[in-house]
Formats: C-alpha cells, structure tokens, sequence
C-alpha cells in the first residue's frame, strides 16, 4: 500500500542523518529530543523499515536510510531553489567568505571567483586557507558559510557534497637523478625519498591510504622530506629532492612546459575528490549564489 512521507519528517530525518546525532539535529532544528525521536521513528513506521542504526556515539543509515537520505537532500534542495526564484534580488555587492584546502585555494578557487566576480562586480571576497580538518572545523562553527575540501573527511553539523574529479600522481624533474627517474613500480617507493604533505592535509590521508593498498606501508624515513603545501612540494620536486605526489590540478601548466615527468607506477591508483563542505542548512545570500554558480559552471582540467 503505498504511503505519503510527511515532509515535516523527512526533514527532521535529513538533519539528523547528515549530523550523525539526535541532540545536534535537536539543537539546529530547535526542537527537544524527544520530538525528534519520535518524528524519525513515525517516519520509519511510514516506511515500514528502520532507516537508522543507533549506537553509542549516535546513529548511521542503513541501507534503507541512505536510499531515502538521497530523496530528502534533493526535496531540501528543490524548496531552496523555490524560495530564491520567488525572492527579491539582493543587491550585487557584499561580503563572500569562503573557506578552502590549500589545494582547491591555489588550483579551482581562483578561476571561480573570476567567473563568478565578472556578475557581481560590487562583492569582496576573503578566503580562508587551511588544510582540511581546519576547513572542516571553520564551516561547523560558523566561521564561513561554505568550504571546499581535497580528501576524505567526516565532521559533526556539516556535510560534503562531491564537486570535481582529482587524481594524485607521482611526479619527478625532467632533470632528476636517475634513481627517482627509473621508478617504475610500487616497490621501487620504499627506496627512494618521498615527498610528504604535513599531518592533517587532505592530500596526505588519500596519499597515505593509496599506498597502504598497494601494499606499501611505509611512513616518514631518512631522505623524505614533509612539506607545508603543494607549492613547496613541488619546489622540491624540481629540484630533485623526491617524488612528490601532486594533484593533476596543479601542475597543468609543468606538465604543459616539461619541466615536470608522471612517473608511470602500475598498481598505484591515487584518485580523490574535491568536495564542497556545508552546513546542514544550505548558504544563502552572496555564499548561496555563489555555490550555485560553481555547481553551474565548474572549471576544467585542462590535461588528463
């Protein structure tokens, strides 16, 4: 027999999946606990099903959940798009704040807000540079609207949203020492010096758990070198100080010119995300505009 879900519901149950707890759905939808446990449990009686594990540290989708967790993000989405067509138009100008990885800062975030600055001359703009964890942090507490992270990542009262393909590839100087421009398996990694992001950095988690699947368990050793962001890695990589695994993103124009070389290493797959982090409650304003024009019109990788 086919049910009607209460959009009231579905809501509530979209809030307190995307947080991951009943207390912080609570809190964001101003509400008691309790009232939100029983919205969610009505909703699984209209299901007919359990949408939710709990456990200790809070609640997870089952299979169920994340089917319906696709619909109650679309249906959220579809009613913001609803209150905008039928809004006033702000003015242009104002503040936009966003907060970014040092990757995406460096490599997507500049052609985007020059696309996106030639409609709205009048906006200023501050972005704030961080790895991922400290982006993830800054959009959970308020301090900007909006982020967009490389890597894998989960935080309380945000959510990720994929946005652009990535890949990290093994990169050398055209004008290396032999020994790093001879690498041509995953074994030859453990040999020769390598190039690390610093602790936290997005890049190094999906650097580090590629490796680990191809079986190379290795972290920091004599000759490697750990290096703040991309710009110094790749530095160091020009220099030949080392491999460095550098997202294609940012080394479009070395690539281009020869001055850099991809090692081909079989077996090594290093392919990742660049994700928008949001608060459960979609920006609105200059952040909203501003994240529906990226969606709209994402910029290319130029190389493959």
């Amino acid at each position: 027999m086919f049910t009607r879900l209460d959009p009231r519901r579905l809501e509530t149950f979209r809030v307190v999946a995307t947080t991951g707890q009943v207390s912080a759905a609570s809190r964001l939808l101003h509400l008691s606990q309790p009232a939100v446990t029983a919205q969610v449990r009505q909703l699984e009686r209209e299901c007919g099903q359990p949408l939710l594990v709990r456990t200790a540290r809070g609640v997870r989708l089952n299979d169920a959940g994340r089917a319906l967790l696709e619909y109650a993000q679309r249906i959220h989405q579809l009613l913001d798009e609803a209150a905008l067509a039928v809004s006033v138009e702000e003015e242009p100008g104002g503040e936009l704040v966003l907060a970014a990885s040092t990757t995406v800062a460096s490599y997507v975030v500049p052609e985007l807000l020059a696309s996106f600055l030639r409609s709205h001359r009048g906006a200023q703009v501050r972005v704030e540079v961080g790895n991922t964890t400290q982006v993830l942090a800054w959009v959970g507490e308020g301090r900007a609207p909006l982020g967009l992270v490389e890597g894998h990542a989960r935080a309380a009262l945000i959510r990720l949203e994929r946005y652009l393909d990535d890949e990290l590839v093994p990169v050398v100087s055209s004008r290396a020492p032999a020994e790093l421009l001879r690498v041509r398996s995953v074994e030859a990694l453990r040999s020769v010096p390598l190039l690390w992001r610093e602790p936290g950095s997005g890049t190094r988690a999906v650097m580090e758990r590629a490796l680990r699947k191809a079986g190379v368990r290795r972290g920091l050793q004599a000759g490697d070198l750990q290096l703040g962001d991309n710009e110094a890695i790749k530095g160091a990589v020009r220099l030949g100080l080392g491999v460095g695994f550098l997202s294609r993103w940012s080394i479009q124009d070395e690539l281009a010119l020869g001055r850099l070389r991809v090692l081909p290493v079989p077996g090594l797959s290093v392919e990742r995300a660049f994700s928008w982090v949001l608060p459960v409650d979609a920006p609105s304003g200059l952040a909203g505009r501003f994240l529906r024009h990226a969606r709209a019109s994402p910029p290319p990788l130029l190389l493959p």
